[in-house]
Order: C-alpha cells, then structure tokens, then sequence
C-alpha cells in the first residue's frame, strides 16, 4: 500500500495494519514459521523497526544519562539497543503458529504524543489471551512506537531499570558494553 494511503490512518488501524501485515507474513513463509533467526530479525528489521522511534525509546530506558551521553554514546546505545529488541521481537515472533490479534479502540482524550493502543493476541494452543500495549506518538502524519506493555511490564520502564545498574556501575561506557555483550553472547546461541 502506499506511503500516501497512511497519511491519515488512526492509531488502531496503524497497530492493526503494522501487526496484521507481521503475522501474515510469518504465516506464509516457511523459513519463518520455522524459526529462521536471520530471516526473522530481517523481516523485524524491515517490517517493525521503521516505525519504532529508537531515540526516544533508548533516551527513556537509560534516563537521565542519556542527557549526558555525548553524541557518539548515545548514538552506540541506539545501535546496541535496537539490536536487541530486534532479536527480542524475532523471538516472539518465532513463536507464531495460528495467532490473531485483537486491536482495541484508543480510550477517548488521549494526546497524539503518548497514546495506547491496546491488543489481544488469541491462538495458538488455547489458553488466556495474551495482551500487548503499544505507547503510540504521532510524528508528522505516520504514528511511531516509543513503549510497549507485554503482560502488564512497560519495555521502557523495565529496561530503565536494568540499564541503570550498569550506568550506577561504571557509567555510560559500561552500559554500552554490557549491551554489546549480551547481543554478541545471543549471536552465538
């Protein structure tokens, strides 16, 4: 579809086009279904990331360290944190058979800078469905993620946490580092 044809699309649509598109194409491709690691991070890569805002979700997971990481540094912590939600959203991705994806209406009065859009994924064996929250922000006329909710934990807040253990530790240098590890050692599994 083209770029044109989402110009004016609303938040739910966004969700429901951006995962409903992800899943169809899982679906229908063999070595995704089965768990290609490459060719999922491929197709997260080109299929979800360009519609993820990195600066803003890296600069709200390191906090105010991020205010005082020089350009460079910051720049490194985008690269290894995008890495790592790339692999992450493989994973889960690597787990699709026969799910759906239920996208709600947005709750009315909701700003276009820090909207939810809240999702249901049904399938796959049964069981609770599982709910996922997009924290949405309206960028010119195309809507970007900065936050999800998987299970009733915010990415960013999570993340937040574990990245300040590493900037108390040794600063912005060492966070960088544990990040680089942690995506080298998952390149090996």
């Amino acid at each position: 579809m083209p770029w044109a044809a989402h110009a004016s699309e609303s938040a739910d649509a966004f969700i429901r086009r951006i995962t409903g598109e992800t899943l169809q194409k899982v679906k229908a491709d063999r070595s995704l279904r089965e768990g290609n690691v490459n060719a999922l991070m491929k197709l997260v890569d080109s299929q979800v990331m360009p519609h993820v805002n990195f600066r803003r979700m890296t600069a709200l997971s390191v906090g105010p360290a991020w205010r005082r990481a020089t350009p460079e540094q910051q720049a490194r912590l985008q690269e290894e944190f995008k890495l790592l939600l790339v692999r992450t959203y493989a994973g889960a991705l690597s787990q699709v058979s026969d799910q759906t994806v239920l996208v709600k209406p947005p709750r009315a009065g909701q700003e276009d800078s820090n909207l939810v859009v809240s999702t249901e994924v049904r399938g796959g064996g049964g069981g609770e469905p599982i709910r996922i929250d997009y924290r949405l922000e309206k960028s010119g006329d195309a809507w970007q993620i900065f936050d999800l909710n998987v299970l009733g934990v915010w990415l960013v807040e999570n993340y937040r946490t574990q990245f300040a253990q590493s900037i108390n530790a040794g600063g912005v240098d060492a966070l960088i580092q544990a990040l680089s590890e942690r995506n080298k050692s998952a390149r090996k599994t």
